[in-house]
């Protein structure tokens, strides 16, 4: 029995950056003997045990071969015969098919130490094209790795582009093809996991409405990157080099999905696109079946973000609408996040990236001034129900009326 780190943990090592999780794999071993040795079974579809005293995870070494569709279509086969190179082979990129031993010595058969000198994302044999999944968890690595200047392989690109015109993508499930989005989207390089997706084909199989975006220009007043494509990779970007949260990064990338469904005789124009957009947004969210609160402000930004835009012309009464769309006064955070991307939206101009942006100063100024109205005194005026609620909405207008005139004097 023979125990190897794989993986993530291995080329991460070698890289020069820091260990998180560490994956094992036990080459020579029974289910039974790991049983004897007071290993606890944890794997349903193949032998994946905790360790009795630290509780990591060691898997036997295993082949697969495919046997349906989708990312779940595979058998799995574990003996103690089952070599490290036969595990290893069956993993997706060279930089992820490396082991070492307790002594740091490096198998390598696939030459992954080689493409991480020279920054390929490559695939580790034909098999690759076997697990539809793996054509986002390669775009995921090339947002996390861009940095260190790492690209996707001209044979990997083609493999990924023949999966991507298989329909295969098609039997991914949406809790897998959300697990590797979201991570994706919170990586330092957001914007390269799109891109990728597009060069491959499969942004136009997994989010067409984003996909439908490149191509369509926008004023070159407000837009002077034009494409609005372009510009949403550029507001993602932006959102990574603020490190906003997975909510406002969603918003982001979802924000104008409204303008690919403007008529090419209007362009460069796309009058009421926030609200255009609203029912692709929610297709979009129902698709991968997204959390409720990436869902909520995505709405919301893709409804309210011209308004943030053009917070210090709106009237007082506007501007308190769009405070009681937010809920303010119960869910102060999800107004701070879509005030965020907003700030993100015209960040990601072309040359505009410095600008600042007065407005959400402006904005949080807004809401604390319709907060700062005391329901007491109102109480004791005697107001009761849907009189109070009247009553409390023209005294948070007066407050913002007063508030847009010292604000703008």
């Amino acid at each position: 029995m023979q125990v190897y780190k794989v993986g993530g943990a291995v080329r991460d090592r070698l890289l020069g950056l820091p260990v998180t999780d560490i994956d094992r794999v036990v080459v020579g071993a029974t289910t039974e003997e790991m049983l004897a040795k007071g290993y606890r079974p944890v794997g349903a579809d193949f032998p994946v045990f905790l360790h009795p005293k630290t509780g990591e995870e060691y898997a036997l070494a295993r082949t697969e071969r495919k046997s349906g569709r989708g990312y779940g279509g595979f058998t799995f086969y574990a003996s103690p015969e089952v070599t490290l190179e036969e595990d290893l082979i069956r993993r997706d990129l060279t930089i992820n098919a490396m082991a070492e031993d307790d002594q740091l010595n490096l198998t390598d058969p696939y030459h992954g130490q080689r493409d991480l000198e020279a920054r390929i994302l490559r695939h580790v044999s034909p098999a690759f094209a076997e697990d539809p999944l793996r054509v986002l968890r390669v775009a995921r690595f090339a947002a996390r790795y861009a940095g260190l200047g790492f690209t996707v392989a001209d044979e990997t690109m083609d493999l990924m582009r023949q999966l991507s015109e298989s329909g295969e993508l098609q039997a991914l499930t949406a809790e897998r093809s959300w697990k590797e989005i979201s991570r994706a989207l919170m990586e330092d390089h957001p914007q390269v996991f799109i891109q990728v997706l597009r060069d491959c084909g499969a942004l136009k199989e997994l989010l067409p409405e984003v996909d439908a975006l490149f191509g369509v220009p926008q004023p070159e007043t407000h837009h002077p990157e034009i494409d609005t494509g372009l510009h949403t990779l550029s507001v993602l970007e932006q959102s990574a080099l603020h490190k906003q949260p997975l909510t406002v990064r969603w918003a982001c990338l979802l924000h104008d999905l409204g303008k690919g469904l403007t008529p090419e005789d209007e362009w460069p124009r796309h009058i009421a696109h926030e609200h255009t957009g609203l029912k692709l947004i929610k297709a979009v969210n129902e698709r991968f079946k997204v959390p409720k609160d990436c869902q909520e402000l995505a709405l919301l930004v893709g409804q309210y973000h011209t308004h943030g835009h053009r917070a210090l012309e709106l009237k007082a009464s506007t501007l308190l609408e769009l405070l009681q769309s937010f809920d303010i006064y119960r869910r102060p955070q999800r107004f701070e996040e879509f005030i965020a991307a907003c700030e993100m939206d015209a960040r990601g101009r072309k040359g505009l990236e410095q600008r600042s942006y007065p407005q959400a100063d402006y904005l949080r100024g807004a809401a604390k001034a319709a907060r700062a109205v005391a329901v007491q005194p109102l109480l004791e005026k005697g107001f009761k129900g849907p009189e109070l609620g009247e009553a409390l909405k023209r005294e948070r207008l007066k407050a913002l009326k007063a508030y847009k005139e010292a604000a703008t004097a």
